[in-house]
Parts: C-alpha cells; structure tokens; sequence
C-alpha cells in the first residue's frame, strides 16, 4: 500500500513498492496524460512535478515517495487550460503527433515556475525532453510568449 498526494487529493494504492510512479499514475490512478517513452528517464515524456520539480516518473520507485510531497500530473496542471504554458501551446499549435506534449508541458511550466523570463540558452538546458517530430522552435516560442503573457498580467 502506497499512500500519495497527487493533484492534490490524498490516494491510497495497492501496488508493489518496486512499482514506477508513471504505472501507479496510469493503471491504478487513471491518469493517462503521463505517457511511457523510454522507460530510463531519458525522454522525458513521463514529467510530472514533485514539490514543484519536474520529475521522470518512470524509473522511480513508488515507495520512494511519501503523502508529503506533493505530485502534480498533467491533469492536475490546470483544471480548464488556462495555465499559461498550456494557453501559449494552443495558440502557437505545438504539437504535430502530441505524444511527448504533456511531459515538455510539465517541464516548461517548472521551467516558467523558477524563471519567469528565461533566455534561449536557460530553455536549452532546462527543456531536455525529446520530441521526435521536432517540434523545439515552436516550444521555445510557445516558452516565450506564455513568458510575456504572465508578465503583462
């Protein structure tokens, strides 16, 4: 029994302690917005935020986690669209096949959270998540713009 605080409700789980946070968030949580990439922690498709970090979620045990730190997936980002990294994707139409989104999402947000005004050279080490369709310029002009926007309020 594992117990988490995700998207802000305290759960319990019955899984395996040796069992990857992205497998409770999918199979026994339901949360399907965190996808499995790679399995190493390598991709980045599986980003969630712990405390405020973002996190692969695919390689760390479950039982590595306690109901203090606070998980945030995906769907927990904002109940209606309206975090601003996420209105920034929709405008300037981000994604091309979408799969890799939700975890450059969840690692752009982290990155906006500690660095309100990054420069190109803070997205280039911060955003290290691999989007096979290539879409990195239209991530970094989405980075910027949801950038601005919350600097004019």
């Amino acid at each position: 029994m594992a117990r988490l605080n995700i998207n802000g409700k305290i759960l319990d789980v019955e899984v395996e302690p040796d069992t990857p946070l992205l497998w409770v968030l999918r199979e026994q949580v339901g949360l399907t917005g965190t996808k499995y990439g790679c399995g190493v922690a390598a991709c980045g498709a599986c980003s969630v935020h712990v405390d405020g970090v973002v996190t692969r979620s695919c390689t760390l045990p479950v039982s590595s986690f306690t109901a203090d730190q606070k998980i945030v997936t995906i769907e927990g980002l904002s109940p209606d669209v309206s975090h601003p990294i996420q209105k920034a994707w929709l405008e300037l139409d981000v994604p091309q096949c979408g799969y890799c989104q939700s975890g450059q999402i969840m690692a752009a947000a982290a990155l906006l959270a500690t660095n309100p005004t990054p420069s190109d050279a803070d997205i280039n080490t911060e955003m290290s998540n691999i989007c096979r369709c290539g879409t990195y310029n239209r991530i970094r002009a989405a980075i910027k713009l949801a950038a601005e926007n919350t600097k004019r309020g």
